[in-house]
């Protein structure tokens, strides 16, 4: 089985790398993701994080992700989990790879009261080769308590370009 270098990084993360560190970087970042990717406009996101196996996403409480009960709408807890788990991704998969989502599972724990954060994690970076793997990825979002309000599955099948 053939395998790839790991350190060829995405242009999202090469991106990221640049900006992170400076003045208003996470921000300037963030309104990049959110004109690149437009459904993810509503919660308003934050990336916070960004590294190969993890990244940190946070998104306000405010009255475009409100549900009828005026806490954080379900599917909105579901995009700010898939957003975490692509910043992962691009911080992850190597630029001669591509991923794609192929489902998600999710739990709902708690009632969202608050603004959320959403932390996607790897036990451990696989390595990817020639052959399409399904990556699981694991996302909690906690609420400004520290509580997990909804944790989530999401698989990424990952291929050579």
């Amino acid at each position: 089985m053939r395998t790839v270098e790991q350190s060829a990084p995405t242009t999202t993360f090469q991106i990221w790398q640049r900006l992170a560190g400076r003045p208003l970087g996470k921000r300037v970042f963030s309104l990049a993701v959110r004109l690149r990717a437009p459904y993810f406009r509503t919660i308003l996101p934050t990336v916070v994080d960004m590294r190969p196996g993890s990244s940190e996403v946070r998104a306000p409480k405010w009255w475009g992700v409100h549900n009828h009960l005026g806490t954080f709408h379900a599917i909105a807890t579901c995009n700010l989990a898939e957003l975490a788990m692509g910043m992962l991704a691009e911080a992850t998969v190597p630029a001669t790879h591509r991923w794609i989502p192929r489902g998600m599972t999710v739990d709902y724990l708690a009632k969202a009261r608050t603004s959320l954060r959403a932390v996607a994690e790897l036990a451990e970076i696989p390595t990817f080769g020639a052959e399409p793997v399904d990556l699981p990825v694991p996302v909690l979002v906690y609420d400004k308590t520290g509580r997990v309000v909804v944790q989530a599955v999401i698989t990424v099948k990952v291929s050579e370009r």
